[in-house]
């Protein structure tokens, strides 16, 4: 039997990763990760009145496909690993963060002169969300 997706779950995933991207760049990190990113208050300010329904739509877009592919990763990986459940929703979420995530983002540290810091408050988000959604996936698929 293939298994199939579940596009309700899917789109509650993306909801996530959008609500947990809003409360670790927003009330938890926001600061900091406006300090390490080199914004001024006059930038931040600028980039809000640009259309945030826009920017916000495409980060959207941008987490249902992620959501998808997720989707896919943890078929193969719950078949691969055979686990289901929470544990395999955290790993197909860390090794997927850990095979695409985190190297491809190294760039922004040895290319862009970013800080280390940065690298890890933002993967920090990246690692969590892909985990969460994860184990969103394999809990209500």
């Amino acid at each position: 039997m293939v298994p199939i997706i579940n596009y309700s779950t899917v789109l509650v995933a993306a909801i996530a990763s959008m609500v947990l991207g809003f409360l670790w760049f927003g009330p938890v990190f926001g600061k900091k990760w406006i300090a390490l990113m080199g914004f001024s208050e006059a930038q931040m300010m600028e980039a809000r009145k640009k259309s945030m329904v826009k920017t916000n739509l495409i980060l959207f877009i941008g987490s249902l496909v992620m959501s998808f592919v997720l989707a896919h990763a943890l078929i193969f990986a719950s078949a691969y690993l055979n686990v289901n459940g929470v544990s395999a929703g955290v790993m197909a979420g860390f090794w997927n963060w850990l095979g695409f995530i985190a190297p491809v983002t190294l760039g922004v540290v040895l290319f862009d002169g970013k800080s280390w810091k940065l690298w890890f408050l933002n993967n920090g988000y990246w690692l969590l969300s892909l985990i969460v959604m994860g184990i969103i996936l394999s809990l209500w698929s």
